[in-house]
């Protein structure tokens, strides 16, 4: 059984877990706008990972960046993986929903760029983590008995 203490933390790691995935989605939208060219393409595998990692963060939440992204990463090399089947591209042409979550061609450069979207998510993942921590631990107090006793007391 859980703690009580521990259920808000999950609570807020989704709540931030599900805000990273909207605004990836929106970064994902905007290069799609404003980019064109081997810039957006690879923008667009990077960012696909990113959002992988999220998904899988508000999934599991206590779980570690390195983890998180780790699991992000082989979900996308699966995936890019399966599309030398042939079957994704053939979900494809049937529907757009499959079309956007398995892609269609395989392309090997894909594969770096998912792994470079799964580092970057997993170092804001892990910047995120120890800056929580820092601000909700508490301030070491210096206790009475460290160091030299004071002058008067010499």
């Amino acid at each position: 059984m859980r703690s009580p203490g521990r259920r808000p933390s999950a609570i807020r790691a989704r709540a931030v877990a599900a805000g990273a995935a909207a605004v990836t989605v929106a970064a994902g939208l905007a290069v799609r706008a404003g980019a064109d060219g081997a810039f957006a393409k690879y923008a667009g595998s990077a960012l696909y990972t990113v959002l992988l990692c999220a998904l899988v963060a508000f999934c599991a939440p206590r779980v570690r960046p390195v983890a998180v992204a780790g699991t992000a990463l082989a979900l996308s090399w699966a995936i890019e993986l399966l599309q030398l089947t042939g079957v994704p591209a053939d979900l494809a042409a049937r529907s757009v929903a499959a079309r956007l979550v398995l892609g269609s061609t395989f392309n090997a450069p894909d594969l770096f760029w998912y792994a470079v979207g799964a580092a970057a998510a997993c170092g804001v993942h892990a910047g995120a983590r120890r800056a929580r921590r820092r601000a909700t631990s508490p301030s070491p107090s210096p206790s009475p008995s460290a160091g030299p006793p004071p002058a008067a007391a010499r």
